[in-house]
């Protein structure tokens, strides 16, 4: 048993303050208020947060997903977790069906052994004109034995697709990735409003990273990025690192979607807590100068070198979420998008021992994954 006391708690039902929580093996057995019931273990202050959770994140620490490596793969969960991610899904970039089924089958093996959450596959559905970071040899329209090959090999373990909707049989490939039980999302598309509106009737929940490698919004072609914040059938990715997004685009989205819309995302790659260099990202040459990642070939940016607790920070000191929406953001929201969020995600009772702790500027402290200390001062 671990009691930790003296933080504000930020729970689903608010903020605790002078709060006290309670672990029991791997699992919050109490939160309270005031006096806690036996002495602390340890005694703090500043913030206790669920632990974040990442749908889309690429590599960091040096280590890609791409290839699904064991080791880059360990060393790039490892790398978020020091940042407060405690449930992380590997996201692919787009790329021929043998290797994605290669990358899927052993990815799946990793998520079997808890080391991520799942699977996101991130092309090769996805628009030319909207390609970004991806090897534009690879791009094709979705054809069902292709997408259930790749469904079939990741055994339940893929939990999320990106794909423009406007391709040929896109509308077919997400009643099939629903049906399987993971997340269809939009993105890397040049469709009409009217596309999207048909990609969310047919089961697209998601918008991979709005606004991003998407047609701006036009006042008489209003294009995917309205009718993804318009429907409250669907979360909205957002990279709030300063780059992909002006800080007041990041506050329009929060406002216009609502926190309970939102779901704050990394999209790392493998530069993340290494630093400038030359990296590749699925093939493709990248080049990192002031923590910017961008192809060295036509300069698209490629990916970030963010990491979930600056994302954090930033929704509340430059895109005006509050504390509790935030957290909303970063952990309640993904959890729920990926089906366990009624066990992670959230400070309660019952719920896994995932938890950040935060000083008064939102910097990590130490991180507990299951009950466990991970990362202390």
């Amino acid at each position: 048993m671990t009691l930790i006391a003296g933080a504000s708690i930020v729970t689903l039902d608010g903020v605790v303050d002078d709060g006290w929580l309670e672990v029991t093996d791997e699992r919050i057995a109490s939160i309270g208020a005031g006096t806690p019931p036996r002495p602390a273990d340890r005694q703090v202050s500043g913030w206790l947060v669920p632990g974040f959770v990442d749908l889309h994140t690429h590599g960091g620490g040096g280590a890609t997903v791409v290839g699904a490596d064991p080791e880059q793969v360990r060393t790039f969960a490892e790398t978020h977790r020091r940042h407060g991610t405690t449930t992380i899904v590997a996201s692919l970039v787009s790329g021929f069906p043998d290797a994605l089924e290669r990358d899927v089958r052993a990815l799946a093996d990793l998520a079997d052994d808890g080391l991520i959450a799942g699977v996101h596959l991130e092309g090769p559905w996805i628009s030319p004109q909207r390609k970004g970071a991806h090897d534009p040899n690879a791009l094709a329209a979705p054809e069902q034995r292709v997408v259930h090959r790749l469904l079939d090999a990741g055994r339940g373990r893929v939990s999320m697709v990106t794909l423009a909707p406007e391709l040929d049989g896109a509308l077919d490939a997400i009643r099939s990735i629903v049906d399987a039980g993971a997340i269809a999302a939009v993105g890397h598309t040049d469709a009409t409003y009217a596309q999207v509106r048909k990609a969310i009737d047919a089961g697209a929940t998601v918008a991979t990273h709005l606004f991003n490698a998407m047609t701006p919004i036009h006042h008489r072609q209003p294009g995917p990025i309205l009718a993804l914040l318009e429907d409250q059938r669907v979360t909205v990715e957002l990279i709030l690192d300063g780059v992909h997004l002006h800080p007041a685009v990041a506050a329009h989205a929060y406002r216009s979607a609502g926190a309970g819309r939102v779901a704050l995302v990394t999209d790392a790659m493998a530069a993340t807590d290494v630093g400038d260099g030359e990296y590749v990202l699925g093939g493709l040459a990248v080049t990192v100068s002031d923590g910017v990642a961008r192809l060295v070939d036509g300069g698209s940016i490629a990916g970030s070198t963010l990491t979930m607790d600056a994302a954090f920070r930033f929704a509340v000191t430059e895109a005006g979420f509050t504390m509790t929406d935030a957290v909303q953001a970063a952990s309640t929201n993904p959890a729920r998008l990926l089906g366990i969020g009624h066990r992670t995600g959230a400070l309660a009772e019952g719920y896994d021992a995932d938890i950040v702790l935060l000083d008064a500027d939102l910097n990590v402290q130490a991180v507990m994954s299951r009950g466990t200390w991970t990362s202390t001062p």
